[in-house]
């Protein structure tokens, strides 16, 4: 399954409801804080990281897309 910034912002926002974060209202900025979050870890992962593959006919690093 690939890696969804709109999956992540769902589960960051179940997860802040449930410490008590208010996501509603005028000028609540919680749920725009999970979607900045979930859009930076997202990028991070998919532009930076690396999966070492250590034997086989495969062997080597390859980036996560």
């Amino acid at each position: 399954m690939p890696l969804s910034k709109s999956s992540l912002k769902q589960k960051l926002e179940t997860e802040l409801k449930a410490q008590g974060f208010e996501l509603g209202g005028e000028f609540a900025m919680a749920g725009k804080f999970a979607e900045a979050i979930a859009n930076a870890v997202v990028d991070e992962i998919t532009q930076n990281a690396q999966v070492p593959v250590t034997s086989g006919s495969s062997a080597g690093s390859y980036n996560v897309s």
